[in-house]
């Protein structure tokens, strides 16, 4: 009888049934374990350089050759020679770059909101050329209109001396230059977005273009304003090359040409004070980041679901 009940075929349904119940969990749970190892891997590469940095900016003796992820005889020595430095002026290079930054940023905004909203509103002759030619600006590198600019700003200094070389002027509209392209786009893409029906209604309201820009698609657009704004912030905060060109005093230079001494001026080649200083200049770009964090979600996914 007991044979007979082994060779029922429900049992073996059942027994087939909790046999694959067996092999999915332990499944799911190998591959729950995989994620967390490649999740833990790519945690630790991600975070290995700042580690690394931090340890550097303790490291007394300043040099990667003694580098070493604990270091020995760990001191604030590198922060003090950082802030105390009159040939090297830390602080007065960080409030350079925020300054210029924060110029940057606003009149990026600005252009960038009004000449998005025309693409994305308006047809007229032209529109069409002007957005590819918008886009193919931001195909040819940088490097190629180094000797326009510096050129371009050096006879302009001639004329109108807060155009000239070492000035931050020149910094701001040359970086506005560079980051018009592609934020255009972006923003010209969130504008399409939103429907034109708001648009319909306010004009059969009697509202003007400029009342309908203001008081209806600027408060839906403020978090994608928001996320172009910090883009436009970092980029021009971080740029190097550029002000490298056209900045020749230390006291005009911003944060990164200002860090580069440290490791360019002959024999004193400090990496301890160049990773305290990067650590500390980066300290504007995490508070932005989190104080404007709940803005910058809200872009993101309200970028993403619409249209």
């Amino acid at each position: 009888m007991s044979d007979y009940m082994e060779l029922d075929p429900g049992s073996r349904k059942e027994e087939k049934r909790a046999r694959k119940a067996r092999t999915l969990t332990a499944q799911r749970r190998w591959g729950t374990v995989f994620r967390l190892l490649l999740a833990a891997v790519t945690i630790g590469f991600a975070f290995f350089p700042i580690v690394w940095i931090i340890s550097a900016s303790f490291n007394p003796t300043g040099s990667l050759a003694t580098q070493k992820l604990i270091p020995e005889n760990a001191s604030l020595a590198n922060y003090r020679l950082l802030l105390n430095d009159p040939l090297h002026p830390f602080l007065r290079w960080v409030f350079n770059s925020l300054k210029v930054s924060t110029l940057t940023a606003v009149l990026g905004v600005v252009s960038i909101m009004l000449s998005a909203y025309s693409f994305s509103r308006f047809r007229f002759k032209g529109r069409r050329q002007l957005l590819l030619g918008l886009l193919l600006i931001q195909v040819f590198p940088t490097l190629l209109m180094f000797v326009a600019i510096f050129y371009l700003f050096q006879q302009l200094g001639q004329y109108i001396p807060w155009l000239g070389l070492n000035k931050h002027a020149p910094l701001v509209l040359a970086y506005l230059g560079t980051q018009m392209g592609i934020q255009v786009w972006l923003m010209k893409g969130f504008f399409d977005s939103i429907p034109r029906d708001i648009d319909e209604s306010a004009l059969v309201d009697g509202a003007s273009h400029w009342q309908i820009f203001w008081k209806l698609i600027f408060p839906l657009a403020r978090p994608m304003i928001v996320i172009v704004a910090l883009l436009v912030f970092i980029a021009s905060y971080q740029e190097f090359v550029i002000a490298s060109v056209l900045l020749k005093d230390k006291a005009q230079y911003t944060l990164m040409v200002g860090l580069y001494l440290f490791v360019s001026e002959n024999f004193s080649q400090n990496w301890g004070v160049f990773a305290a200083g990067g650590l500390l200049g980066a300290l504007p770009i995490v508070i932005l980041y989190q104080s404007l964090q709940d803005q910058i979600i809200g872009g993101l996914t309200s970028g993403a679901v619409k249209g």
